[in-house]
C-alpha cells in the first residue's frame, strides 16, 4: 500500500495529512490561493514530496488515495459568484424561490429581507403540465413551452438548468422528458433535475436544493476537472475522493453530478476525526470545535453518532440534502475587529489568506484575532508555522491601535485583550446553539478542539461554558484532513410517501420503495468498487404527529418495516420526540404520520491505524524551551510564562497552567487552574481542576 493523503482547502490555509505505508503521518499547511484553490493543493503536495525526499512525479506515483474537502461551492454561494442558471418550473410556481416558505425569518424586524434568489425571474420560466400528489397526470407536459424556454436560455447563455415540477417525487415523467430536451439542445449546460437530486415532499426546499445544485455544479465541475488534470499531469494515478456534507466521501464523478452535496463538506469530517482522537479516553459523547483562519465550526456527537440535518441553509438558501448538523460562524484567526456604535465586534469578515492579518506582513492593515493573539503573547513571532512565517508584532500593534484602541479610548494591549475576550464569547455562543438549544447540557460533553487557532482559545471558551475537559488532538491543526482519511463512502436516498402509521397499515408499498432505494444504493457502491461485505444500509423514517409542521427522523430496523411492526415504530418516534422536545403524545393517542423514507448506503473504507505510546514519567522538564510574557485573562496582566515544545512532550507528561505549549502547526494556551497531560495518541488533555473538583 502506498501513500494516502487528506486535503482540506480552507479560506486561509490548505491542510494536509500524509499517511505512509507503515502508518507514519506527516501534517502540513500552506496558505490557500482563493483565486485558484488547486494551486495551493499542488504547492502543498510538492512540499510533502520534498519532505519525503522525492520529486513530485515520483511521489504522486506512489500515492494510492487522495481525499479532498473543498470550499469551492460554499464560497461561490457566499460571494454570489454562482453559475448563470435557468429554472424550468410548473406554471404558477415560478416564484417559489422568491416566496420561500412565506414565513418571516426575523419576526420582529420589519426591515429584514430575503436574499436575492439565485435565479432572476427572467430566467425562471413556466411550463404547462401538472402531476397530482398521487403521481397521476392532470395536464400533459407542454414540450412547446420547454423548447421556447430552452431557446431563451441559449440566448441568455446560461451555464446550468434546474428543472423542478410540482409533485415530481411521485412521478418524474415530466421532469425527465424536459431534461431530455435540455440535454439535446444545450449539451454543455449543467443539468439539475429535482427528481434525481431530492425526490421528496416540500416544494420550496426541493426547488431551492435543485437550484443550489445547478448554481454550483459548473463551478465544481470545472474545479475538479482542472484538479484531476493537474494531478494526472504531475504523475498521480490513484483514486480521488471528495468529502461530502453528510460526513461521507464519494468519487469525483458522483460529487460533480450532485454538486450541492459538497456545500458543507469542509467541516463535515470533524466528528469522524473526533471519534478517533477520543478513543483512548473511552468516550463517544463530545463537542468538536474547529477554529481556522476564517471560520469556527461546532458539532455535537452523541453515542458515537454525529447529528444529521435535512434543513440546513447556505447563505440563507435552503439545502435539504442530509448534512452534518454543524454551526458555523465567522470567527477565525483572520477575523477582523471593528467598532459598531462604540461596541467592539469581531468578524464575521476575515482577512483570509490574501492579504491576511496585519502581522503576516503581506499587505494586510486591518486588526484581526491573530494580531491580538500575537500582542498578548499567545503566538510567537519567531515560531509561527514552525518558523516558516515570521510575524510582525509592530504591524499588529499599529493595526490594533489605529482600528480599535484609539476609537475606544484605550491602549493597544487592552484593546487586544478585549478582542480576545469577544472572540471567546462569540465561539461559546455557537457551542450553546448546538447544545443548549438542542436540549443538551454542554457541561456533560468534553470539547475536542481543532484548528490552528483553536487551542489558544479553547480553555477560556470551556471556562465560559463550565466544561471541565478539553482534548487537543495530535493533528489538531489539520483535523478535518485527518478525518477525511477515516471517512466511509456514503450515499443518501429518499422517497416521499405520506401515510398515517396505523396497526393495519400495509407495509408492502413502503417495502417496495425501500427495495428501489436499495437497488440504487447497491449500484452506486458497485460503481465505486465496494465489496458486499463492506456495505451497510441504514433506514430512517421522517415521522410527525398528525398536524405537525416539521418531521423527526427516526432510525428503524429494516425488518421492523417489512414486518409492519408499527407499534415499535411509533414507540421509537415517541422516544425520539421526547428527547428532542421534552414531551411525547403516547397517552393522547395522537396519530403518527410518515412523510418520507430515507436510506443511507455506507461503503466501509480502510482506516489509518492508531499508534499508542507507552506512558512515561509526568515531568516535562526536558521539553521546556524558555519563558515569555503572556497575558493572563484571570488577572488582566502579563506574567512570565513557561513555554514548552509540544513536539518533545511524551505520553504521560504533565504541565500546569499558566503555560504555553507550541507545536509547528498549533499553539495551546493553558490558563491558571488547568492541567495538561499528554495521552497515548500524542494529544493534549486539558482539565480545569476547579471544575473537576466540583464534580
Amino acid at each position: 500500500m502506498g501513500y494516502r493523503i487528506g486535503i482540506d482547502v480552507g479560506g486561509t490555509f490548505t491542510d494536509y495529512l500524509l499517511l505512509g505505508a507503515t502508518g507514519e503521518t506527516r501534517a502540513h499547511k500552506v496558505l490557500s490561493t482563493p483565486d485558484d484553490p488547486s494551486r495551493a493543493v499542488l504547492q502543498g503536495l510538492a512540499d510533502l514530496a520534498a519532505a519525503e525526499g522525492r520529486g513530485l512525479d515520483r511521489f504522486l506515483g506512489e500515492v494510492d488515495l487522495v481525499v479532498h474537502g473543498t470550499t469551492v461551492t460554499t464560497n461561490a454561494v457566499l460571494t454570489g459568484r454562482t453559475a448563470k442558471t435557468g429554472l424550468l418550473a410548473t406554471r404558477g410556481f415560478r416564484d417559489a424561490l422568491q416566496m420561500r416558505r412565506g414565513v418571516r425569518e426575523a419576526f420582529y424586524d420589519n426591515k429584514f429581507t430575503a436574499p436575492t434568489p439565485l435565479v432572476p425571474r427572467r430566467l425562471r420560466l413556466p411550463v404547462r403540465g401538472r402531476i397530482a400528489a398521487d403521481g397521476s397526470e392532470i395536464e400533459p407536459l407542454s414540450l412547446d413551452d420547454v423548447e421556447r424556454a430552452i431557446e431563451h436560455f441559449a440566448a441568455q447563455q446560461v451555464e446550468a438548468v434546474a428543472i423542478c415540477f410540482l409533485h415530481a417525487y411521485a412521478n418524474a415523467g415530466h421532469e425527465e422528458a424536459a431534461a431530455q430536451c435540455v440535454a439535446r439542445r444545450l449539451p454543455a449546460a449543467y443539468l439539475s433535475v429535482s427528481a434525481r437530486v431530492l425526490p421528496q415532499l416540500r416544494f420550496y426546499e426541493r426547488t431551492s436544493t435543485t437550484v443550489l445544485n445547478a448554481a454550483v455544479g459548473p463551478i465544481l465541475r470545472r474545479y475538479l476537472d482542472s484538479l484531476q488534470r493537474r494531478l494526472a499531469d504531475a504523475g498521480f494515478a490513484g483514486v480521488l475522493r471528495v468529502m461530502q456534507s453528510n460526513g461521507g466521501v464519494t468519487s469525483a464523478q458522483a460529487a460533480t453530478e450532485l454538486a450541492a452535496s459538497t456545500l458543507l463538506s469542509g467541516p463535515a469530517a470533524a466528528p469522524t476525526a473526533g471519534l478517533a482522537a477520543i478513543e483512548p479516553h473511552g468516550g463517544d459523547r463530545f463537542i468538536t470545535i474547529d477554529m481556522g483562519g476564517t471560520s469556527f465550526d461546532a458539532a455535537l456527537v452523541v453515542d458515537g453518532t454525529p447529528s444529521i440535518t435535512t434543513s440546513a441553509t447556505v447563505s440563507r438558501f435552503a439545502l435539504a440534502l442530509p448534512s452534518m448538523d454543524i454551526t458555523t460562524i465567522g470567527a477565525g484567526g483572520g477575523s477582523i475587529g471593528w467598532i459598531d456604535h462604540g461596541l467592539l465586534r469581531m468578524g464575521p469578515a476575515s482577512a483570509g489568506a490574501d492579504p491576511g492579518p496585519a502581522c503576516y506582513g503581506r499587505g494586510g492593515t486591518q486588526a484581526t484575532c491573530s494580531d491580538a493573539n500575537l500582542l498578548l503573547g499567545y503566538l510567537s513571532a519567531d515560531f509561527f508555522a514552525g518558523g516558516r512565517i515570521r510575524l510582525d508584532a509592530r504591524a499588529a500593534h499599529d493595526a490594533i491601535e489605529r482600528e480599535i484602541a484609539r476609537p475606544l479610548g484605550m491602549d493597544a494591549i487592552r484593546a487586544a485583550a478585549g478582542m480576545y475576550h469577544v472572540m471567546n464569547v462569540n465561539m461559546a455562543s455557537a457551542i450553546r446553539e448546538i447544545s443548549v438549544q438542542k436540549g443538551r447540557d454542554p457541561r456533560e460533553f468534553p470539547l475536542v478542539c481543532a484548528g490552528g487557532a483553536g487551542a489558544i482559545h479553547a480553555a477560556m471558551i470551556a471556562r465560559e461554558l463550565g466544561i471541565g475537559r478539553i482534548l487537543v488532538p495530535r493533528e489538531a491543526s489539520i483535523f478535518c484532513a485527518s478525518g477525511m482519511l477515516r471517512s466511509d463512502l456514503k450515499h443518501d436516498f429518499v422517497r416521499s410517501h405520506a401515510v398515517t402509521i396505523a396497526d393495519d397499515t400495509d407495509p408492502a408499498p413502503l417495502g417496495a420503495l425501500v427495495d428501489a432505494m436499495l437497488d440504487e444504493a447497491a449500484s452506486a457502491l458497485s460503481i465505486e468498487g465496494i465489496a458486499d461485505v463492506r456495505r451497510r444500509f441504514l433506514l430512517s423514517l421522517d415521522l410527525r404527529y398528525l398536524g405537525q409542521y416539521h418531521e423527526v427522523s427516526v432510525g428503524i430496523p429494516l425488518a421492523a418495516l417489512r414486518a409492519g411492526d408499527w407499534a415499535a415504530v411509533r414507540e421509537a418516534f415517541h422516544d425520539r420526540h421526547d428527547r428532542l422536545y421534552g414531551y411525547a403524545l403516547r397517552e393522547e393517542g395522537t396519530p403518527v404520520e410518515l412523510v418520507s423514507l430515507r436510506l443511507a448506503a455506507i461503503g466501509e473504507t480502510d482506516k489509518p491505524p492508531q499508534r499508542h505510546e507507552t506512558p512515561c514519567r509526568p515531568s516535562a522538564q526536558h521539553a521546556l524551551k524558555g519563558t515569555r510574557e503572556v497575558w493572563q485573562p484571570d488577572r488582566g496582566a502579563f506574567a512570565d510564562t513557561p513555554v514548552y515544545d509540544g513536539e518533545r512532550l511524551r505520553c504521560g507528561n504533565r504541565v500546569h497552567g499558566p503555560t504555553i505549549v507550541e507545536k509547528t502547526t498549533t499553539t495551546v494556551f493553558v490558563p491558571r487552574g488547568f492541567e495538561l497531560e499528554v495521552d497515548s495518541l500524542g494529544g493534549f488533555l486539558l482539565a480545569d481542576l476547579s471544575t473537576e473538583a466540583k464534580r
